[in-house]
């Protein structure tokens, strides 16, 4: 088992005061690019880290890029255990540290958020899970082995608090197992995250899906947010801090805003629809599809207008969709950090806009 990165910690966690604070100093001209999430001020932005290859250029890179990100407006970051063999995580943590210590930023105005579930260590001699507790060879929501992994990510991020630990992908599980078994896992998994948070290691947890918000909900990996906000009400009670969810959006995958598949209280509501209902905070993900969505057609530009590149627009497609609070955009160079956080000098797109966009995507025109 790999041993605890020896690094000092930085305390606190992201607080309403400081976020605010952060809100002020940047002065975005777009009154929208900061929005509640929760309690705090979130960036219209984040910064994601998934993509690269696990070497020390790119670590280098996703370093400079945090840093131009953060003084351009950018305060959410946000990463995975798994994502590049723990550097992502660690190169967040070396950065933020410097930053903090160079009084660039203050730990409080960022907001960290980074998933556990995906295995990145044998665990099994270690006994932190049972074989049939892991799925498809690389996936456990054991609760012991969710507590190694946060700890681990404390000490790979270098704090002693994260702001938003999700639980990533969850229905990987349902590949294997069937839909009750699977609602145990979330509930003792659930009710680990409640104690970190009263131990002050996390301040909220959700989940981080990818295909368990945008299936029908009959499908055998759907995930219904009424009934895992139910879970955390169980075992948390109504003060629980289940209370942010991520999925991926993009022009290319548009139901959480267009597919009405999460039903609550036998009324079918679309993904966002429902999350505002269930008071949860919305993230989305691949707001450019890992990139494929840096080449736009032209004949777009008309209905995303007043921009200049194609990764600008599909960016602020998914952060002008009504219900999203941050749009993830996964970027290692300072140029691209550059390009897209020029969308926080700029109004957000007007809602007769995002209709008439996505009228014409279902025509396929």
């Amino acid at each position: 088992m790999q041993k605890a990165y020896a690094t000092p910690m930085t305390g606190a966690a992201a607080t309403a005061a400081a976020t605010e604070r952060f809100r002020q100093r940047i002065a975005a001209p777009d009154p929208g690019h900061f929005r509640p999430l929760q309690d705090l001020w979130a960036s219209s932005i984040g910064l994601g880290t998934y993509l690269g290859e696990a070497d020390d250029a790119t670590d280098a890179r996703y370093a400079e890029a945090i840093r131009a990100a953060l003084a351009r407006g950018c305060n959410v970051l946000d990463t995975a255990i798994n994502y590049r063999g723990q550097r992502s995580e660690r190169t967040i943590g070396a950065a933020l540290q410097q930053l903090i210590a160079d009084g660039a930023i203050t730990r409080e105005e960022v907001i960290l958020c980074t998933k556990g579930g995906y295995l990145v260590e044998p665990i099994l001699d270690a006994g932190l899970a049972a074989p049939e507790e892991i799925a498809s060879g690389c996936h456990c929501l054991a609760p012991a082995y969710l507590d190694h992994a946060l700890r681990t990510s404390l000490a790979n991020l270098r704090v002693q608090t994260i702001d938003v630990y999700y639980l990533h992908n969850p229905e990987q599980q349902l590949d294997e197992v069937g839909r009750e078994a699977f609602l145990a896992r979330m509930e003792a998994a659930f009710t680990l995250l409640e104690q970190r948070v009263h131990s002050g290691a996390i301040r909220y947890y959700g989940i981080a899906t990818w295909h368990g918000l945008r299936r029908h909900p009959k499908a055998k990996d759907a995930l219904s947010l009424a009934t895992l906000a139910a879970l955390a009400a169980r075992v948390g009670g109504p003060a629980h801090h289940f209370r942010v969810i991520q999925l991926p959006y993009n022009l290319a995958m548009p139901e959480a805003f267009a597919f009405a598949n999460q039903p609550i209280n036998g009324q079918p509501l679309t993904a966002l629809a429902a999350a505002q209902r269930l008071e949860l905070s919305v993230v989305c993900s691949a707001s450019l599809l890992q990139g494929q969505l840096s080449g736009l057609p032209d004949n777009l530009g008309s209905y995303i207008p007043g921009l200049s590149t194609s990764a600008q627009r599909a960016v602020q497609f998914a952060r002008s969709t009504p219900g999203i609070t941050t749009a993830l955009v996964g970027m290692q160079r300072t140029a691209h950090v550059e390009d897209v956080l020029e969308l926080a000098r700029l109004p957000v797109m007007l809602a007769e806009q995002l209709a008439r966009l996505f009228d014409r995507t279902r025509r396929g025109t």
